[in-house]
């Protein structure tokens, strides 16, 4: 008998369901993109992209959209555009198709077979022949760029595939959120690949996950770009830096005995490999197993109550939200006193598959920092409640908790200079 799937408020399900209320900017959108895909369904191909930041709602208004798009497909309005048409969502992500596949079981319209890695739906339109009506890609920043024949991907671009085998396709994209050379986009990129076909492009820009002041979002976003803010003022969202792993570990289980759904991250500067072995990160006192790889499981990482034993990485929380994060900073973030600036250094990135296929690529060191800042963007914007944060490095650390020590001694309403 399978175990019931979680719908309380702060499970990843529920927080994704299509049963979710959409804001206006959300309805409104959604709209546009049915009338979209009913203007274009018998149209050669047409391309509508979906931009925004981690947290702004891209992924819960592509599953409302998804599910309203299969109602109309499988529902009895013949005269429907959409009626009769096939459909299929995709996600180049392990944990989140879990997910996905999870949230059709509760609905009448959706079915398991309809979610697929892209990889699987190109490799099965090019023997089947015929072409899909509209895919919707979720995470389209991770899709590849180049071919990967140890992923059985033998073309050149995954993106290029899907379009060539789909007369609608609607993305979701964050070039914030690139993790690989092998998937390296940026806006640029994107833009010269749609180039010759009808293509609409919007943007959600409001914050939905990091239930914060817009101070906090601030502070991410110029640490993604390599630069130190002064600490966010004190608010009702938890941010903390913190002298000591152990402790900070501490208070994540506090948090999750009391809200549930709050883990320790890391940036993937320690040793990991995929032999079936356990894996520690150690920080002093600190010493905690990286995730394991269970493909098998029936729920995603951040779902299951024993990860709270565990340290997750950038691939296993991607697109998920969590109620408090605990951040670890490994090795490859530093600290330069001159500058005041994060110095990333790529020899202390354990992720050696991130850093494959650099060939023919302008400035690879630069390229291998930026998805290293990526990665640090994609750890900072997962908790909704809370943010902890652990710095490695010795410079690092007394920088941030010099910071620290600053916001502390100034009174509330104040601001830190």
């Amino acid at each position: 008998m399978p175990h019931p799937i979680d719908h309380t408020p702060d499970s990843a399900l529920a927080r994704l369901a299509p049963t979710m209320a959409l804001t206006g900017r959300q309805q409104a959108l959604k709209a546009e993109v049915m009338a979209f895909c009913r203007a274009h369904r018998r149209d050669d191909h047409a391309l509508f992209i979906i931009e925004g930041d981690a947290g702004t709602g891209k992924s819960l208004l592509l599953n409302a959209l998804f599910t309203a798009i299969q109602a109309a497909a499988r529902g009895r309005d013949t005269h429907d555009p959409l009626h009769g048409s096939r459909n299929w969502l995709l996600v180049n992500h392990p944990e989140m198709i879990k997910l996905y596949r999870n949230i059709s079981e509760s609905q009448p319209s959706l079915r398991k077979k309809d979610f697929e890695r892209p990889t699987t739906f190109i490799n099965q339109m090019q023997d089947r022949g015929g072409r899909a009506d509209i895919v919707l890609v979720d995470e389209a920043h991770l899709l590849l760029t180049r071919s990967d024949p140890y992923n059985r991907f033998r073309q050149d671009n995954q993106l290029a595939e899907i379009i060539r085998h789909a007369h609608v396709v609607v993305i979701i994209f964050d070039a914030y959120q690139v993790l690989k050379f092998k998937s390296l986009w940026n806006d640029a990129t994107l833009h010269q690949l749609v180039a010759g076909y009808p293509v609409v492009t919007r943007r959600l820009d409001q914050q939905f996950r990091v239930q914060a002041h817009a101070d906090v979002t601030a502070w991410i976003h110029a640490l993604r770009d390599g630069r130190l803010l002064p600490l966010p003022a004190p608010q009702p969202f938890d941010f903390r830096i913190f002298d000591d792993a152990q402790a900070m570990y501490e208070a994540i289980r506090r948090r999750n005995g009391q809200y549930g759904l709050c883990r320790m991250l890391a940036t993937y500067d320690y040793p990991y490999t995929l032999n079936g072995q356990d894996h520690f990160i150690t920080e002093g006192r600190f010493h905690l197993r990286w995730d394991r790889a269970m493909p098998q499981a029936r729920l995603p990482w951040a779902e299951r109550p024993d990860t709270i034993d565990e340290v997750g990485s950038v691939y296993t929380i991607q697109g998920f939200d969590l109620n408090y994060a605990g951040v670890i900073l490994g090795p490859s973030v530093t600290y330069d006193p001159d500058t005041d600036r994060i110095v990333i250094d790529p020899s202390r990135y354990e992720d050696r598959a991130a850093f494959t296929g650099r060939d023919g690529v302008d400035n690879p060191q630069a390229v291998m920092e930026r998805i290293i800042l990526n990665s640090i963007n994609v750890l900072m914007t997962r908790g909704v409640r809370g943010l902890y944060i652990y710095a490695s490095d010795p410079r690092l650390h007394a920088r941030l908790a010099a910071l620290w020590q600053a916001r502390a001694a100034v009174p509330v309403g104040d601001t830190v200079t």
